[in-house]
């Protein structure tokens, strides 16, 4: 049976499709992701910045937003309605703006879906989680899903795959100890399989071991539609053992998060694990200077932490610890 885990948590929403006890999709959604796709909203043309082609709006909100192509009859400064088509996306140094389209003044202003309900339109039974019930998404393979995604690598039998982020695609390099045929299709199944685990949007290439078999480079392409859901397109396997596979990119995917901000990914995943620590009295979060220095910068979220818990919150500050290696203490156990 294939259902929805769904956890409303602090600092984030999470999801996870699962099938036969594994994870096959995750989704993860921040307090402080800004815009969302799907989002109809008033905005006014800032500025130009190549004309005829790309131009920045702001929203009422304050959030800028890119549009492509400039709307025609519209100067700098003028008024338009807008559809979110992607949301922002996190990379190295700066953040990509959220892009936009115009859209016709009849269609009424509307927040995009946030992660609920997405998952609910997919006609999925959806579970709730909460705190105080068994940790079913953790027993799924949560924490090693994420540990995946943060340092782009996963296993699978016969080989591995590296998954490189890079600001014009993502890149999956293949690696293994099977035969070349025989690795290309498992490799393409497994990259396929990798792509819907962490929600991999936009262009997307696969490096497959070369193969002088057109068959077998024809069975890794087909490997890869057996997988992965409409609508994508995808080139075919050429001689190089390439493959590259276009998807619509709505928001950031879970690497691009994870890798993106990683003090923040600890922090949020040091709340998680501190809602479900079991005992009495105060919960001591020790963790990375610069973990600690969001928390205590974000305190909406240890208030929200003690009150879902009944219970104080100290943080403690430990320099010794890499950005992933902090834990949590009860007072009383």
């Amino acid at each position: 049976m294939r259902e929805w885990l769904y956890e409303a948590g602090i600092g984030e929403a999470r999801a996870a499709l699962i099938e036969d006890g594994a994870i096959v999709a995750a989704r993860i959604e921040a307090d402080d992701e800004g815009i969302r796709a799907g989002t109809v909203a008033e905005a006014r043309l800032a500025r130009i910045v190549i004309p005829g082609r790309r131009a920045i709006v702001t929203l009422d909100t304050g959030e800028d937003a890119l549009i492509e192509p400039v709307p025609g009859g519209v100067s700098e400064g003028g008024r338009l309605r807008i559809e979110i088509h992607r949301a922002a996306l996190p990379e190295p140094g700066r953040a990509k703006l959220a892009l936009a389209r115009q859209t016709s003044a009849e269609i009424v202003p509307v927040a995009g879906p946030d992660l609920l309900a997405r998952i609910e339109a997919s006609g999925v039974p959806v579970r709730r989680l909460l705190a105080h019930q068994s940790d079913v998404l953790e027993a799924a393979g949560w924490s090693e899903l994420l540990e995946e995604a943060a340092a782009g690598q996963s296993e699978f039998e016969g080989g591995s795959l590296r998954l490189s982020l890079t600001p014009a695609m993502n890149l999956i390099d293949v690696d293994g100890w099977l035969a070349a045929a025989e690795l290309a299709v498992a490799g393409a199944e497994a990259a396929a399989r990798m792509i819907l685990r962490f929600d991999i949007g936009g262009s997307i290439g696969i490096d497959l071991p070369t193969v002088g078999s057109k068959a077998a480079r024809l069975a890794a392409a087909e490997a890869v539609d057996a997988i992965l859901p409409q609508p994508f397109e995808r080139t075919a396997v050429n001689g190089f053992g390439f493959l590259q596979i276009v998807r619509r990119r709505s928001r950031a995917s879970l690497p691009e998060r994870l890798q993106g901000d990683p003090v923040a990914a600890a922090a949020r995943a040091l709340l998680r694990r501190a809602e479900r620590t079991p005992g009495a009295g105060t919960r001591t979060i020790r963790a990375a200077p610069a973990v600690i220095a969001l928390l205590e910068q974000r305190t909406g979220w240890s208030d929200e932490l003690a009150r879902r818990i009944g219970a104080p919150i100290a943080l403690r500050a430990e320099p010794a610890l890499a950005i992933s290696a902090g834990h949590v203490d009860a007072e009383n156990p």
